[in-house]
């Protein structure tokens, strides 16, 4: 354990990184949530909520790029405190843009705040999970990323009442900006301040060179098995997300409920391995455990497609979600081994990740159109056995004290 800090002091660093992991996914749910009645407020049609959602994507990438170079600059915490507030910004603009000026413009502005605010923030907070996780010598990220679902949990619920409720969309967002802000802002006090990228004050690096060593980790072979890690498991997240209603009620001839409650399944079984897979972890070590997730999930996925019954369908979906569960986290936390590399190492792999995320459904959507849904996930299914295959890449670098497991 990390002898600079007390107990008390990594206890309330822990918290707090548990903290702006559920307010940030809280702050995406509320938005995510209410994008019909943005739709019906600002008067637009799919394309151009299509494009709106674009726009998003586009700058989270652009926010994932950041944030490495504004670790290597400021640390994490002053870091965190620009993006948060960079974040909330965008949703008080996108409330406004949305009630009031019913501008369509005003609202893209927002979709640029909110999706660098996002991205370059999530970098930042799984740097400091992968270093809290460090200070206690056992795998915590899996825990770190249920407390973000169990965030988007809670803004989508909110998100339904408040439309039940017929709350406009800018006092719904104003809120979750709101509690955004202060609960992140608030958390950033127990973040110690610690240099992230460990330069030797004694020696004099350009900022050129600096620039240098943060793109050198794209030219490691390690980085992108990572990233096949972890974007196996990204598609077989966000397909499900995406596509697993209506592969229910398309391919298998379900009601809209039975979609809804599969991905209520699907969503369930990710968070309570989420919660649980740091345990499975220490015991059996971060390769193992995503080999036999990786199966898992692969195993699950077939059995929905092939399903002949609703029960064996179901079964499949539980499988998939809790296969699907642990491959991001623990790509995050394989990044993140070597500390002087963290932020740079976190950024390129969130950065594969979030391709998939981003790039995933359309291009699932386009050949779906071709060969039918129930017939397209055969193709997430061979991106699960890529992961699986690469799962040898998160074995823990020499001095790493979590993800070994118990021999």
């Amino acid at each position: 354990m990390d002898t600079a800090l007390t107990r008390t002091q990594l206890v309330r660093w822990r918290a707090a990184i548990f903290t702006i992991f559920f307010v940030t996914g809280l702050g995406f749910a509320s938005w995510a949530s209410r994008l019909p009645a943005v739709k019906d407020d600002l008067g637009i049609n799919d394309l151009q909520l299509g494009v709106l959602l674009f726009v998003s994507g586009a700058a989270s990438i652009v926010g994932l790029s950041l944030a490495n170079v504004i670790v290597a600059r400021w640390g994490a915490r002053r870091g965190m405190l620009v993006t948060i507030i960079t974040f909330g910004a965008g949703g008080l603009v996108a409330g406004l843009g949305v009630q009031f000026l019913h501008s369509y413009a005003v609202v893209c502005i927002a979709m640029v705040l909110m999706g660098i605010g996002m991205s370059a923030t999530d970098v930042m907070m799984n740097v400091e999970a992968a270093a809290v996780e460090q200070s206690f010598e056992k795998t915590l990220m899996p825990l770190f990323h249920a407390f973000f679902s169990l965030g988007t949990v809670a803004g989508a619920g909110i998100g339904i009442a408040m439309a039940a409720l017929d709350v406009g969309v800018a006092w719904h967002l104003w809120g979750a900006a709101a509690l955004v802000l202060i609960a992140g802002l608030f958390s950033l006090t127990a973040v110690p301040t610690r240099e992230i990228v460990h330069d030797d004050p004694t020696t004099t690096t350009s900022r050129r060179e600096r620039f240098a060593e943060l793109l050198s980790v794209w030219r490691d072979p390690r980085t992108y098995a990572i990233g096949a890690i972890m974007l196996g498991m990204a598609f077989a997240e966000g397909s499900a997300n995406d596509w697993l209603t209506i592969a229910m009620v398309d391919g298998h001839g379900e009601s809209q409920t039975t979609g809804a409650i599969a991905l209520t399944v699907f969503s369930v079984a990710m968070t309570v391995f989420r919660i649980l897979g740091g345990p499975l972890v220490d015991r059996l070590g971060r390769v193992w455990t995503l080999r036999l997730l990786s199966v898992a999930a692969g195993v699950g996925l077939i059995m929905f497609i092939l399903a002949p019954s609703l029960p064996i369908a179901f079964i499949g979906i539980a499988l998939w979600g809790a296969g699907a569960s642990l491959g991001f986290p623990l790509g995050m936390s394989a990044a993140a081994d070597d500390p002087k590399k963290a932020a740079a190492s976190v950024s390129a792999a969130a950065t594969i990740g979030y391709l998939a995320f981003l790039c995933g459904p359309p291009v699932l959507g386009w050949i779906s159109h071709q060969i039918g849904i129930l017939g397209t996930l055969w193709i997430i299914v061979g991106l699960i056995a890529m992961s699986g295959l690469a799962s040898g890449a998160a074995k823990p670098i020499a001095g790493s004290k979590v993800g070994v497991g118990h021999h």
